[in-house]
């Protein structure tokens, strides 16, 4: 068994030292790799950075240890029985993915900073804390002893984060005989009565889905924070969530987000933690793993998240339709859509799929994901007549897929669904996941089918609408962000652009007023710096108008028929 010790000086140094004991060595060279990323988001991390001082030793004598990559290193062994490597690892990072250390709390993600003994990775892996007695450990793994945790291997070791406190808050919901453990880290005042009630009809409607749970018993670790946050990551049989700030917990607005992201992260135990793509199966850590599903493994679990919550009446149809609007303003905020299919984004994760890009390159696998997830789930029950849907497609890849351990493929996925839809689900793939066709008249036309429909307005920001620039204001600025092609925008402005006065009228955070009370039809002059130089511009509306706003509301006109298609679909009248 491989033995990992943690333990820490002093906490205000966020640094901890790490003891690697391997035992029952024979070789006379060992490799050790660190991981470059993390599962959960997929783009590399080089957690390497954050390692300082690596040694090795054997029968407490110094042995060559060196770097033969960026996070690999070579111990020359010489076949000595016992080996120690140790290092410090610097855990500063507040986020669903990272590891933190202070004086009230240590909060690791093992991935970030436990090395892998190459060969060895498949053996029982312990993790023993050095802490004070008086803290807990909320953690997925089982405590063997005080302090002392256990994994079947180092896949199970990573996978496995923990937060360790005197302050730990806990409370234990049960569904289907199963425990369902959420733990609070940070200051906030839970309803706990009313948060294991909305838990609980979600867990339920989940296992309803799938009909069984992967795991023994699941663990939410929550860091509640004392400042704006949203993160969530998934894990084997836990989630980290970082969410603040702690004193706005159970307001409708952060509680509606703690809600939505626990969901997300709960489906996830299914949807990637056991149905996984087959190029992840196993997890390679050492580089990258394409993978073209990204609208399987994060679209539909972030279609499922808020979708289970209005299934189970936590929330309103209404509520269900406001998150809905949101993700639509977000997928039309960009032409990306033009320009990238969600499955090439998918593979592009790892090139720039979690940073903002060049303009208009890539959609989003979590936006667009959702929506053509709910396009699909639409278009299957109104092909089959409700007699399938995408619980039949996500209970056939559990089934056939997560439960024997068996990875998809992309192609594995198209014939699953054509196989409960029918041959025309072909059109699906080729326009909205491997195509870039709009997907404004295929969700209109499924959304009747319910009795709704996708409702298109001029956008009521002028400066959006008329002009076609998207901008950001603060107390010290108006910046351009984003340009619509072929605008009136694009021939004269740029992003990043200062705008500091339209028709010679400063700016304060107030262009919307100060062009309604303009006549726009002689157009504007904004003056502007660009690159820390002075610039006057002319804009002139055109006939068309830019960054249309989409939303979806219930038909006045819905036939009896539909309204029960609704009642299927989201388990609540219409």
């Amino acid at each position: 068994m491989i033995r990992h010790h943690i333990s820490y000086v002093n906490p205000l140094t966020h640094f901890l030292n790490i003891t690697i004991t391997i035992p029952d060595n024979s070789q006379q060279e060992l490799y050790l790799q660190l991981p470059a990323w993390r599962p959960g988001r997929y783009e590399l991390q080089h957690f390497a950075q954050k390692l300082r001082g690596v040694m090795a030793s054997a029968n407490g004598v110094a042995i060559p240890v060196r770097k033969v990559t960026k996070d690999r290193w070579l111990v020359e062994a010489g076949g000595a029985e016992n080996i120690e490597i140790r290092y410090s690892f610097y855990a500063r990072q507040m986020d669903g993915g990272g590891s933190w250390l202070d004086e009230e709390q240590l909060y690791l993600n093992g991935i970030n900073c436990l090395m892998a003994v190459e060969d060895r990775a498949h053996e029982p892996q312990q993790l023993q804390i050095a802490i004070p007695d008086n803290w807990q450990i909320a953690c997925g793994l089982p405590e063997t002893e005080r302090h002392t945790l256990l994994a079947e291997n180092y896949d199970q070791l990573v996978d496995s984060p923990l937060i360790a406190s005197a302050s730990l808050k806990k409370e234990t919901y049960t569904v289907s005989d199963i425990p369902f453990h959420i733990w609070i880290q940070g200051d906030c005042r839970p309803d706990w009565e009313r948060i294991k009630k909305d838990f609980e009809a979600f867990t339920k409607e989940q296992l309803e889905v799938f009909g069984d749970f992967p795991v023994q018993d699941y663990h939410y670790l929550n860091e509640i924070l004392p400042y704006r946050f949203y993160h969530g990551v998934e894990h084997v049989n836990s989630t980290v969530i970082t969410l603040g700030p702690g004193e706005l917990l159970m307001t409708p607005a952060l509680y509606k987000e703690f809600l939505g992201v626990s969901s997300h992260e709960l489906f996830h135990t299914w949807n990637v933690k056991q149905i996984r793509p087959k190029e992840m199966l196993p997890y390679d850590f050492t580089g990258e793993n394409y993978f073209r599903t990204g609208y399987v493994a994060e679209g539909i679990t972030t279609y499922y998240g808020d979708y289970m919550l209005t299934r189970s009446g936590v929330f309103t149809a209404a509520q269900y339709f406001e998150e809905l609007n949101t993700t639509l303003q977000r997928y039309f905020a960009d032409h990306s859509r033009y320009h990238m299919s969600v499955a090439d984004s998918s593979f592009d994760l790892w090139l720039d799929g979690y940073k903002p890009g060049i303009p208009d390159r890539k959609v989003s696998i979590y936006i667009k994901g959702a929506l053509t997830a709910l396009l699909l789930d639409l278009q299957l029950r109104r092909a089959t007549g409700n007699k399938a849907n995408l619980d039949t497609v996500m209970r056939h890849l559990w089934e056939d897929f997560g439960k024997r351990g068996i990875g998809y493929t992309e192609e594995d996925y198209r014939r699953l669904v054509l196989r409960v839809g029918g041959e025309d689900f072909d059109r699906y793939f080729e326009q909205y996941i491997n195509g870039t066709a709009p997907i404004e008249d295929a969700l209109d036309e499924a959304l009747r089918y319910v009795g709704c429909t996708l409702k298109a307005e001029e956008n009521a920001m002028l400066y959006e609408g008329l002009f076609g620039f998207k901008i950001v204001a603060d107390a010290q600025a108006t910046k351009v962000t984003a340009i619509a092609p072929d605008s009136p925008a694009s021939t004269a402005l740029s992003v990043e652009d200062e705008l500091v006065a339209v028709n010679g009228r400063k700016i304060e955070q107030n262009l919307q007023p100060l062009l309604a009370d303009t006549d726009l039809a002689q157009g504007i002059e904004l003056t502007l710096f660009r690159i820390k130089q002075l610039r006057q511009v002319r804009l002139q509306p055109s006939q068309q108008t830019y960054y249309t706003r989409y939303s979806i509301a219930k038909r006045p006109d819905a036939t009896d028929a539909e309204k029960q298609n609704f009642k299927l679909w989201l388990k609540q009248e219409f």
